[in-house]
């Protein structure tokens, strides 16, 4: 081999070298890039769970507050009908204690 041809060899080689250095410049660049992104997801993945859960939790308040009315009417209506029954009694025991005022005589 002649000292043209190493000559033309090496500079082969040397641009091979350059090219290749390029590429894994631009791969490093990507690769950041891809990570960046991969970062990006998995944050926006915790956040979007975050907001699931608070919105699980806000779905629950709404049941406990759709549920209040018919639970103040059903007390409403106990406590009601409690009072009917107590002055039934009430009425009933009066009447019995008049009665046996009126046989005692």
């Amino acid at each position: 081999m002649t000292d043209e041809e190493i000559a033309v060899k090496l500079t082969v080689l040397e641009q091979e070298a350059k090219s290749a250095k390029h590429r894994l410049d631009d791969l490093e660049v990507q690769n950041q890039a891809i990570q960046n992104l991969a970062l990006s997801v998995k944050e926006l993945t915790i956040n979007m769970t975050r907001m699931m859960e608070e919105q699980e939790k806000q779905g629950q308040d709404i049941d406990a507050l759709k549920a209040e009315p018919a639970k103040r009417w059903k007390d409403s209506t106990k406590a009601l009908f409690t009072a009917a029954l107590g002055a039934i009694g009430a009425a009933m025991a009066g009447g019995v204690i008049y009665l046996i005022a009126q046989f005692m005589k």
